[in-house]
């Protein structure tokens, strides 16, 4: 696993082992990339499952002003610190060892981008996107990864669907502010 551009480009990340880690791949990074490549630059980007912290740190790689990574696991939040040491972007960082409902019932900051690709199955990635609106910029984007049969809605508070991509049995689906679509 690698950055795949930006200031760290080409810098290989440490990933984390075992049967409950499922890092995003390449293929659907550089998707998601792709769909945010000029809404990246300058803004504020939250990784709330955070794993290895590849996601939001592909984002600070190309640009962002800050990202902020959540997640429970002890294990996690160390290679997200390794890992930002190793690509030397710590200091636009704040990594939270947090479970995210907890996160979400105490931040105040809204960001412009939001990633969430939490474990499957569990009913984690619709609560936390029937949270998450409140946590967003109005001209902000919410990007959520699941299997191609895991049901979401269409619509949570302000943020409607925008698009779906499928690759294999992941999707990836976008919501945007409705006022702004």
């Amino acid at each position: 696993m690698r950055v795949i551009t930006g200031t760290a480009r080409g810098r290989k990340l440490l990933t984390l082992e075992g049967e409950d880690v499922r890092p995003t791949t390449d293929r659907i990074k550089e998707a998601v990339f792709s769909v945010i490549q000029f809404e990246t630059e300058g803004r504020t980007f939250l990784d709330l499952f955070a794993g290895s912290g590849q996601m939001g740190i592909e984002a600070l790689s190309r640009g962002a002003k800050e990202a902020v990574f959540v997640d429970s696991a002890k294990r996690s939040v160390d290679v997200v610190r390794e890992n930002l040491r190793a690509t030397r972007l710590e200091q636009n960082a704040r990594v939270l060892r947090l479970d995210w409902q907890s996160f979400l019932s105490v931040n105040t900051e809204r960001f412009d981008i939001a990633f969430l690709d939490p474990p499957y199955g569990k009913g984690m990635l619709q609560a936390a996107l029937a949270l998450l609106p409140a946590h967003m910029k109005e001209t902000g984007v919410i990007i959520a990864e699941n299997p191609l049969n895991e049901e979401i809605l269409s619509k949570y508070g302000d943020f409607v669907l925008d698009r779906q991509y499928r690759y294999g049995k992941i999707k990836i689906s976008t919501f945007r502010n409705e006022a702004n679509r």
